[in-house]
C-alpha cells in the first residue's frame, strides 16, 4: 500500500528548477532514505511530500487520512524560554502523562519529564523530538536529517531505535540523511538525488551504482563495513537497545536509474 506517491514531481525557488521529473514512492513498513550532496534538493523533496512546498510540474499523491510523524532538521529553542521535556510534549496537543511517560520510555529516555529542553544533550533532544513524533501515530515518520551533530555511536543507535520502532509499529520511515557510514545498512531502499533521481534500489546495490560512487566518490564501501560492525555489535551502554543485523540487498537487484524508476 502506497502511503505517498510523486509523479513527474517538479519544484521551483524563484523560476529556478530545484526538483525535477522526481518519481517516488513509499509503502506502509518501508525505510527509505534519500541521499545527495549539498544543493541535491533532498529538504525540498521532503518539504514537498508533507505540503509545504507546492509542485510546480507533476503530482504528490498522500493516502486517504495518512498521519505523518515529522522530524525537522533543527528546531531551535530560545535557552531563556521555560520549557520542560513534558510541556513540548503536549504541544500542540496536549496528550496524557500514561502518553507522554511510554513516548519517552519508547524512545530510551525515561524520566526526563522534568528536564528543561535546553539542557538536553543532542541525542537527548532529537529523542524527544521522535518521541513527540510517535504520540500522534503516525503511519510515516518523516526525518530531515534528524542526526545532525550526534556523534557517530549516536547516530548508529538512533537508527537501531528507528528499526526497533518500525518492528514494533509497522510505520515508514522516510529519511533524509548525510550519514553515508551508517544509512546504506539501515534503509530497505536508497535514493540518490541530485536534482532529479539519479539511482535508487536496495542499499548494496546503489552503493555499486555508477551515478552514487560519481556523487560519493569510491570509498564508502569501506564506510558501509564499518556500519555493518557497529549495526551488528553492541559497544555502547547510553544509547539506545541492542541493533540487528540485516541485509536487504539481493543479487538480482539491480539499480535503477532516472530513466528507469524503480518505485
Amino acid at each position: 500500500m502506497s502511503l505517498i506517491s510523486t509523479t513527474g514531481l517538479g519544484v521551483e525557488h524563484g523560476g529556478v528548477e530545484v526538483l525535477s521529473g522526481v518519481d517516488f514512492t513509499i509503502s506502509k513498513g518501508e525505510i527509505v532514505t534519500v541521499v545527495g550532496p549539498n544543493g541535491s534538493g533532498k529538504s525540498t523533496l521532503i518539504r514537498a511530500l508533507i505540503g509545504l512546498e507546492p509542485a510546480a510540474t507533476g503530482q504528490v499523491h498522500r493516502a486517504p487520512g495518512l498521519s505523518i510523524g515529522y522530524v525537522p532538521q533543527r528546531l531551535h529553542i530560545d535557552a531563556t524560554l521555560p520549557m520542560t521535556v513534558r510541556r513540548f510534549l503536549s504541544l500542540p496537543r496536549r496528550v496524557s502523562d500514561d502518553a507522554a511517560t511510554a513516548a519517552l520510555l519508547r524512545c530510551g529516555v525515561e524520566g526526563l519529564e522534568a528536564r528543561q529542553m535546553s539542557r538536553l544533550s543532542g541525542g537527548q533532544f532529537q529523542r524527544v523530538l521522535l518521541a513527540r513524533a510517535l504520540l500522534a501515530k503516525p503511519d510515516i515518520l518523516i526525518l530531515d536529517e534528524a542526526t545532525q551533530g550526534l556523534d557517530q555511536p549516536g547516530v548508529a543507535a538512533f537508527y537501531r531505535l528507528l528499526e526497533d520502532v518500525r518492528q514494533e509499529t509497522g510505520v515508514a520511515v522516510l529519511m533524509v540523511s548525510h550519514d553515508l557510514h551508517v544509512v546504506m545498512s539501515a534503509s530497505d531502499r536508497v535514493i540518490c538525488l541530485n536534482g532529479h533521481v539519479c539511482c535508487q534500489g536496495t542499499p548494496h546495490v546503489v552503493s555499486a551504482a555508477p551515478e552514487y560512487r560519481a556523487l560519493f566518490g569510491l570509498g564508502t564501501g569501506g564506510a558501509l563495513a564499518l556500519y555493518q560492525h557497529v549495526h551488528d555489535h553492541d559497544h555502547d551502554h547510553d544509547h539506545g537497545p541492542e541493533g540487528h543485523g540485516h541485509d536487504h540487498a539481493h543479487p538480482q537487484d539491480a539499480p535503477t536509474s532516472a530513466g528507469h524508476p524503480h518505485a
